[in-house]
């Protein structure tokens, strides 16, 4: 311990020692897909953070950790935005800094039995307000949340069915820190025995914190309402053209997603899918495209769900929109995507930031917005809830559609510009904490890969299609029905986080007042002594 004690009295050498442990958790989300090192993976950072000698020297920590995992999480985006991309890391990065104060707040020392059960709802709460933070649009939205890491475990699906993703966040939190504690205690040596009999004191909330966590997990898994299959299947083929690039890209990749199609005839499917920017000319401009569409919906007797990425013909700007095509061409339901991705659909105070276009491939015109969500019918009962690529990320989008009526949510992406990075597996990973938070299937139809199903309960229907894939692929998606507890109560875990964070303040308000009030009194006997 006096070695690395001495090791970390450099502050060059902390800095880097809370880098390396900030980014550890990214190894728990694809493509390394460790879902397991989430139980864990915040245990160096905080064992670092906790042994800090001032509240400053614990904030700076806190920024670097954060700082490292931002990028780790989001190093795809290097080719693209270069060094923004660090910029954008430092900025977010920083909400971590309270986070490292109070972790040294609540663990610093020789922390009480009373400090480590504080700590065990006050540090998950601390993380999961910069995941609400950060989950606004316009810093980023929520990629990384580290509830979503656990998208293949069972039992994380069934919380998220209850409190969202954010609930998996909070007690992968509080189980790093009960085994943070445990830890700690572990490498004090305590001689005496009132000293053996603290160190009980602190173990007892650290073991009932894991045990919390079981029993939580455990409640959700028993109590939780499940999904109701209604017995009904819908037969939806995605089709994913694969990598097509170069001058005359939108045209070549729109024949290509003709001949896929066409390969769906006499298959009896229900919908068809094309991903994100499948059509890059505004079907009112070229009415060319909008017969064809309408023929390959003739011939494989099923509508056409394709996303135009254009210039609009009867308004001004660029949308991204997901357009619904039947026998006789467009049917009116179009869903123009609201989110739009910072930087690569639009710069945040352009005339500020402007110069990222400069250092990378920002965008050089800001696409339009939409302004409203559509729950579009299909017929047969069916009704579709569309969203666009980004959009994925943010659980009420898909919450609101359900709560509209949607009975199995669609995405259409992309992820053409990142192709041989983790971000394709990352992005495809979130529809499954989107259905099981929503109790309703979700289809992630995409250009390139990776495209995926997930049934009402999170799980995979199917063969993932990876990004080397140009193919037509049917699924059987089993219709559900009844209310998710996240879909009836909303975003509770985040708001329940803030106010623990709200009464702690409080109550440390209160203490510090007391006690000056103490010294002031002590200090006034003293002087008529």
């Amino acid at each position: 311990m006096n070695n690395v004690g001495h090791l970390l009295a450099s502050p060059w050498r902390r800095s880097t020692a809370a880098a390396v442990a900030g980014a550890l958790p990214v190894l728990a989300f694809p493509a390394p897909n460790l879902w397991f090192v989430a139980y864990v993976a915040l245990v160096p950072w905080l064992l670092l953070i906790r042994t800090a000698p001032t509240g400053r020297r614990a904030a700076f920590d806190g920024w670097c950790g954060g700082f490292a995992f931002m990028l780790a999480m989001h190093h795809w985006l290097l080719p693209s935005l270069h060094v923004f991309t660090f910029v954008i890391a430092a900025l977010l990065g920083a909400l971590w800094a309270p986070w490292g104060w109070l972790v040294r707040r609540t663990l610093g020392g020789s922390p009480s039995g009373g400090r480590v059960a504080a700590a065990l709802l006050v540090v998950p709460s601390g993380w999961l307000t910069i995941e609400l933070i950060r989950s606004w649009q316009g810093l980023g939205g929520p990629w990384g949340v580290l509830g979503a890491s656990q998208w293949q475990v069972e039992a994380a699906l069934r919380l998220a069915s209850v409190g969202g993703v954010w609930l998996p966040s909070f007690l992968v939190v509080a189980l790093n820190v009960a085994v943070a504690v445990l830890v700690a205690m572990r490498r004090v040596r305590v001689p005496a025995v009132a000293g053996l009999v603290a160190m009980r004191r602190v173990r007892v909330p650290a073991v009932a914190g894991l045990v919390a966590v079981a029993a939580a997990g455990s409640a959700a898994w028993a109590g939780a309402p499940r999904p109701e299959p209604t017995g009904e299947r819908t037969r939806i083929a995605l089709v994913q053209p694969g990598v097509i690039a170069g001058a005359d890209s939108a045209d070549r990749r729109f024949d290509r997603e003709e001949r896929l199609t066409r390969q769906l005839a006499g298959q009896d499917v229900d919908l068809v899918v094309w991903g994100e920017s499948s059509v890059g000319f505004d079907l009112g401009d070229r009415p060319d495209l909008a017969r064809r569409l309408a023929a390959l919906s003739r011939e494989t007797d099923a509508e056409i769900l394709v996303n135009v990425d254009a210039r609009r013909s009867d308004r001004p700007g660029i949308y991204k929109s997901s357009v619904l095509v039947g026998p006789d061409g467009p049917t009116g339901d179009r869903y123009d995507k609201m989110r739009l991705v910072p930087f690569g659909e639009y710069i945040p105070a352009r005339s500020l930031l402007g110069w990222a276009t400069s250092v990378g491939k920002a965008a050089g015109e800001d696409r339009r917005r939409g302004s409203e969500q559509v729950v579009m019918d299909v017929g047969d009962g069916l009704r579709i809830g569309p969203m666009v690529c980004f959009e994925t990320a943010f659980p009420d989008m898909s919450r609101h559609l359900v709560q509209d009526g949607a009975g199995v949510l669609l995405a259409q992406s992309s992820t053409s510009t990142f192709q041989g990075s983790w971000a394709p597996e990352q992005h495809a990973s979130l529809a499954a904490l989107r259905a099981a938070e929503t109790g309703r299937p979700m289809v992630h139809a995409t250009l390139t890969g990776v495209s995926a199903v997930y049934g009402a309960d999170g799980g995979r229907i199917g063969p993932w299609l990876g990004t080397d894939a140009s193919v037509a692929q049917v699924y059987e998606v089993p219709r559900a029905q009844g209310t998710t507890l996240y879909v009836r109560f909303g975003d509770w875990p985040p708001q329940a986080a803030l106010l623990v964070l709200a009464v702690y303040g409080a109550v440390q308000l209160a203490r510090s007042r007391a006690f000056r009030l103490d010294q002031a009194g002590r200090e006034a006997r003293c002087l008529v002594d």
